[in-house]
């Protein structure tokens, strides 16, 4: 249940369809003459929310502390025992529907998994990804992904595949019992940099213990650049991931699926 939820909460706070209802409200409200104040209100609220999404680099300040959060390893561990790839990379539909691999724009989370697998010839590697779709069509991406690493040259049974996970806890609990990890051992967890703040939450509140994150997919640059770009669609895309991480977090808290608010290097903090 709590899953359906989410994807409906999230479909209702997405900025971009935010802005979408309160135009819908606007259109609405033209119809009917008494209702003048909130057509103007509704579409002047709209036509603000569009002007700064363009203008100002809101997705930048909302992405870069989550971006930095959890910096690459420093030095880079020696020895690994085994590495985790979280779904969310690959179109499962369109894949079967195209009969290819088709990646989005997270493709980073696979193609720093190969040059893993090479760093680290023998370690454990495990993708973890099922269907995220409300409705799913039984097209899982842990299939398109198992495609992915063989085209890419890995060998089959190099990689070991979860398939039942919908969402970042289930990534976690999935992921713990598949592979049982050992005290002491040393795993990576890949995923978008954006993302890791409440994925290491989800490992450590299921007792996963010391995992090392390994983020990539970065979006926000070092520094701001004020300059206006009025790229509307690239700014909502920025605004609207680092909206559904911040969003993201204090529901997993609310829930428990995490140790913290905002999980940070430190575990409970």
């Amino acid at each position: 249940m709590a899953f359906v939820i989410s994807k409906i909460f999230w479909a209702l706070l997405a900025p971009a369809n935010v802005i979408l209802i309160i135009l819908m409200v606007a259109a609405v409200a033209m119809a009917w003459r008494s209702r003048a104040v909130l057509a103007r209100t509704a579409a002047i609220a709209a036509a603000v929310l569009i002007l700064a999404a363009g203008v100002l680099p809101i997705g930048y300040l909302l992405l870069r502390p989550l971006e930095d959060r959890f910096p690459p390893p420093a030095p880079i561990p020696g020895e690994v025992h085994g590495i985790v790839i979280l779904g969310g990379s690959v179109q499962p539909d369109l894949s079967a529907s195209r009969d290819t691999v088709a990646l989005n724009d997270t493709a980073e989370r696979m193609t720093v998994a190969v040059a893993l697998a090479r760093r680290y010839p023998d370690a454990r590697m495990v993708f973890t990804g099922g269907s995220a779709a409300l409705l799913p069509s039984g097209h899982t991406e842990a299939e398109v992904a198992r495609r992915f690493f063989a085209e890419m040259g890995l060998p089959e049974g190099r990689v070991a595949y979860e398939a039942r996970s919908r969402n970042t806890r289930e990534n976690a609990r999935f992921t713990r019992d598949l592979v049982q990890p050992k005290p002491g051992e040393t795993w990576l967890l890949v995923t978008s940099a954006r993302h890791m703040p409440r994925s290491v939450g989800c490992f450590r509140a299921i007792g996963w213990g010391a995992i090392v994150p390994w983020p990539v997919d970065y979006k926000a640059p070092r520094s701001v650049d004020w300059t206006p770009s009025f790229d509307l669609a690239g700014a909502l895309d920025g605004i609207n991931d680092a909206t559904h991480e911040w969003i993201g977090l204090a529901a997993y808290r609310l829930l428990g699926y995490t140790d913290a608010w905002f999980p940070g290097p430190e575990a409970g903090r």
